[in-house]
């Protein structure tokens, strides 16, 4: 397996147990799960907790996944957005010690002080979205996907993430 295989024929082969062709995608698609968790949670330990989990529903539920209804990376958006979503309603709870952070290599402390505003602000305008307006604008204008990939991608977060999994919830 070189990897060149398209993702929907991995996730066959993840399907039928192949841990291979399960790392490949994980390798493939890991980075954009969790970049989309963290742009709607506005946490970063909490963005890669839901890649994680994301990814354990890929291998666990990858027999439900059909081709002919929606290409992979669509799938797997609507998995990180329920896990997302659902994760954003549950109260928060900050930690008692935040541990000072060293850096070394990074740029200089003003840049950094700006990036790091321009964040804030994006993550406070963020927040005083709807949920399902603050997806939307994660999936159509941060990560580029089309209107109808978006919206494909969002069906199914309006609903329970455990129904997405049935065959009554895919359209």
């Amino acid at each position: 397996m070189a990897g060149s295989e398209s993702d929907e024929s991995l996730m066959g082969l993840v399907a039928q147990g192949d841990q291979r062709a399960f790392r490949i995608l994980m390798g493939r698609h890991m980075t954009l799960a969790i970049r989309v968790a963290q742009r709607v949670v506005g946490n970063v330990a909490e963005a890669d907790d839901i890649g994680q989990d994301a990814f354990l529903r890929v291998w666990s539920r990858a027999a439900s996944f059909d081709p002919r209804v929606a290409r992979f990376t669509t799938w797997l958006y609507r998995v990180v957005l329920n896990l997302a979503l659902d994760r954003a309603r549950k109260p928060s709870h900050e930690p008692i010690d935040e541990a000072a952070e060293i850096r070394s290599d990074d740029p200089e402390p003003v840049t950094l002080m700006i990036e790091d505003e321009k964040r804030g602000m994006i993550a406070a305008a963020m927040a005083t979205l709807p949920e399902r307006q603050r997806a939307a604008v994660v999936l159509f204008h941060m990560e580029g996907l089309s209107g109808r990939d978006a919206a494909q991608a969002m069906s199914s977060a309006k609903r329970h993430s455990s129904r997405c999994w049935s065959g009554r919830a895919r359209r």
